[in-house]
């Protein structure tokens, strides 16, 4: 009995939460790297051979560094955002697998469960920020509760195409499904498209980082805080990002799976393919920091409801249309529904 409850409540926390920190560390290391060579700069270089050792460097220098707190900020809600926010960051890797043969993060309501998370996220972020007292703090905790709620609800529309072609929300199912048939990026390519824009929005990665703009609000919500309590902001949102490009692989891309296969490779090579895909994203998430401009807030807010929502509705109806016509045999009538899924995105676009 000890033994199990050794292992439910401190092995398995710390064989989660410990490569995710490392992994988390390293990405803000990749970044560093990728944007110097982007702008023909070096980069992190002196600690450690080619700067390997910044990170540690870095984690040290936050850890030791004095925590001020703003004498009118409300001293409760202060300290414990920033652990809130970290800890729903974490809770998210609970559920998150290569393998749909991994029996121990199994959920059938995994995907719900994970918005859940994300959206219980935001909550911290706002109350950071609105009780600070900063006036930076207030309007990026403005900007985060209208951003990120608007965003997400184009997210969650987002999965219903999925849940739609595979019928669950464990994510093991879902990675079985692309494994006896195909990566569901093929049939929902432009739901893949948009489900990575709303992602970027989501982790506040540019073109959508109006949260923390540095040109008009210095660091958004968490201006006011240093030390520790910065470093678990920071921690929380590199690891959603590395959280949600997980999340992408596993609905889109097959999680750890080749194309078509269903031979067993072994945990371990399964676990090195969807890292290989995880780390593309990231890549692509850092690219496009370094080469896409900020959009201004009303854009944001113009993109989210009246772009991508009524884009999004309408491939919902068109994916549910298929799957109509196909079970009830009606494909002769699926031109005309084509036709009017096109003047729908295109009055949707213009309006």
């Amino acid at each position: 009995m000890f033994l199990l409850i050794l292992v439910d409540k401190i092995i398995l926390p710390f064989i989660v939460v410990l490569p995710v920190l490392i992994a988390t560390a390293y990405f803000t290391l990749a970044e560093r790297k990728i944007l110097a060579s982007v702008q023909r700069r070096i980069g992190p270089t002196t600690t450690g051979m080619w700067g390997i050792l910044q990170p540690i460097a870095d984690g040290v220098k936050l850890l030791t560094k004095e925590n001020l707190v703003p004498s009118n900020a409300n001293k409760i809600i202060w300290h414990f955002s920033p652990f809130a926010s970290l800890s729903c960051s974490f809770l998210g890797w609970y559920i998150v697998n290569s393998n749909y043969n991994l029996i121990i993060s199994s959920l059938n309501y995994g995907l719900l469960f994970t918005f859940i998370i994300s959206s219980i996220n935001v909550y911290w972020i706002f109350l950071a920020g609105w009780f600070g007292r900063s006036q930076f703090g207030v309007l990026g905790a403005l900007r985060s509760i209208s951003q990120l709620l608007s965003y997400e609800l184009a997210l969650s529309l987002l999965i219903l195409p999925i849940v739609l072609f595979t019928g669950s929300l464990n994510y093991n199912f879902i990675i079985f499904i692309q494994t006896i048939s195909i990566w569901l990026i093929f049939p929902l390519l432009p739901c893949g498209i948009l489900y990575f824009i709303c992602i970027l929005a989501e982790t506040n990665r540019i073109p959508f980082d109006l949260l923390e703009a540095e040109a008009e609000l210095v660091a958004g919500y968490y201006t006011e805080f240093s030390g520790f309590w910065f470093a678990s902001f920071f921690l929380s949102e590199y690891g959603n990002i590395l959280l949600m490009a997980s999340i992408y692989v596993i609905l889109f891309l097959g999680g750890g799976q080749f194309f078509f296969s269903m031979i067993d490779f072994g945990f371990i090579f399964i676990d090195i393919i969807f890292y290989i895909k995880v780390i593309t994203l990231i890549f692509i998430f850092i690219f496009l920091r370094a080469n896409l401009p900020r959009f201004r807030f009303d854009q944001l807010m113009l993109i989210g409801w009246k772009i991508l929502l009524p884009v999004i509705l309408s491939f919902i109806f068109f994916y549910l249309g298929i799957i109509v016509f196909s079970s009830s045999g009606n494909w002769p009538q699926l031109p005309y529904l084509t036709n009017s899924y096109i003047s729908l995105i295109l009055k949707s676009s213009v309006y």
